[in-house]
């Protein structure tokens, strides 16, 4: 099947991408990364960067995934820092107990920085185990109770993923803090699919495009599960010694990211019956990680979008 750029309504396609964050969006251009925030007085912070240059690695098919991967996570979770500190600018604190003065009259500035890093390493290891030891070890489990084959397993494995994954995310919708961020999610998007129609960037323009869009985290997220379950499959990944299972599963998860990683970028540079049936899944799963934004939210989506645009035109697009 011949690949074609997407030509409806004399669109195109392009590479700015973008994060909801509390209170704001995070945008990423090809030379630019700029974040918006609703301060608790109603206006809005904008803070904008210049990137680095890409170092080769990070260009390079099949092995750019995982390290565009992490630097995602890591500049992500910079940036969502930043705002929930931002959006409780003006903001009465609560008092301090004596363990928190005690902790820092000790560590002083470097506090929030072991904060994050220990928050990081509990959401890693939580990750791990819902996502990788919980799923192997409940189908471990059926398996001692019902004789089943390898690739049984893998597929049994892999629905208990899903499942976990969908149920989390539904769980954490119910959650206020967390909906109002899945709102500036759907702004996100929006935002960036006025862009790729060639309209002019205003509110009343965003509010009529889609909440869903093919090139996401959360379609990301989804294909990195679905093609675990294939290379698990593949690779022959042993069920006798559990913990092994786990530290191979590990191993081979670059592969994964690096397939995953390829996949959505070719989901979001064309339209096509392929790229549309590879995108359903994980455009269905953004009805939950997304949510209709008011025209406050559609305002910070487009403050941290406009830096973004390059100078050149046409030098952010596929």
């Amino acid at each position: 099947m011949i690949l074609s750029k997407d030509k409806s309504k004399g669109g195109f396609k392009t590479q700015i991408g973008g994060q909801a964050l509390i209170e704001g969006v995070m945008m990423r251009g090809p030379k630019v990364q700029a974040m918006a925030v609703r301060l608790p007085n109603g206006e809005i912070d904008l803070e904008q960067w210049d990137l680095k240059p890409a170092k080769w690695y990070r260009k390079t098919p099949f092995i750019r995934g995982p390290f565009n991967f992490v630097d995602s996570l890591v500049s992500g979770y910079k940036c969502l820092s930043k705002s929930a500190d931002k959006s409780m600018q003006g903001v009465e604190e609560e008092p301090t107990s004596k363990f928190e003065k005690w902790l820092t009259d000790k560590l002083g500035d470097k506090l929030m920085a072991i904060v994050m890093v220990i928050a990081s390493v509990l959401g890693v290891a939580l990750a791990l185990g819902l996502f990788i030891w919980v799923p192997a070890l409940i189908t471990k489990g059926l398996s001692m109770l019902v004789p089943l084959n390898d690739f049984v397993k893998n597929i049994i494995e892999g629905v208990i993923k899903m499942t976990v994954f969908i149920c989390y995310i539904a769980l954490t919708a119910l959650l206020k803090d967390i909906r109002r961020t899945y709102e500036y999610h759907g702004a996100e998007h929006k935002t960036i699919a006025c862009y790729e129609a060639g309209e002019e960037l205003t509110v009343e323009n965003v509010k009529k495009h889609r909440r869903f869009h093919p090139r996401c985290g959360t379609s990301f997220m989804f294909l990195v599960l679905f093609i675990s379950i294939i290379v698990t499959s593949v690779f022959q990944v042993p069920w006798d010694i559990l913990w092994l299972r786990v530290l191979l599963k590990l191993c081979i998860l670059p592969v994964i990211v690096s397939v995953a990683y390829e996949i959505i970028k070719l989901a979001g540079r064309y339209d096509n019956i392929l790229t549309k049936i590879v995108s359903a899944p994980g455009l269905w799963i953004q009805r939950l990680t997304t949510r209709e934004p008011d025209e406050s939210e559609i305002e910070c989506a487009i403050a941290a979008f406009m830096p973004c645009i390059p100078e050149e035109k046409g030098s952010d697009r596929w």
